[in-house]
């Protein structure tokens, strides 16, 4: 039989004490986003360039992706791609209707400044 102390899985649930310092503890910022910008193969893409017109965005995921080393893909148009549509998923259901067709325009824009139709 468990006792109240490991009620949820074995793990001592601490004093009220520690379990308000957990609550008021002040949270890591930036802790994740920044290591994956950091040590990523990323290409670098220039601040805000996603929320520019579409035809900036393609022109501007272009130049970058043309100028990084750090790409993964086979070609710079995967790379470009990739990187609009991990930004399109990673903002998910916050993407406002007018914000997430602007960037379905940057899409076909990026495939005509690369020649993909």
């Amino acid at each position: 039989m468990r006792t109240p102390e490991t009620f949820f899985r074995g793990i001592p649930q601490g004093t009220a004490q520690d379990r308000l310092a957990m609550r008021t503890a002040p949270r890591r910022r930036g802790g994740w986003i920044r290591r994956v910008r950091e040590t990523s193969n990323a290409m670098d893409i220039p601040e805000g360039l996603f929320r520019r017109p579409p035809e900036e965005i393609a022109r501007g995921l272009k130049r970058a992706a043309e100028a990084s080393p750090r790409t993964k893909a086979r070609t710079k148009f995967q790379s470009a791609m990739s990187m609009l549509n991990w930004f399109i998923n990673r903002a998910g259901r916050g993407l406002s209707p007018e914000r997430r067709a602007r960037l379905e325009r940057a899409k076909a824009e990026l495939r005509r400044v690369f020649g993909r139709g």
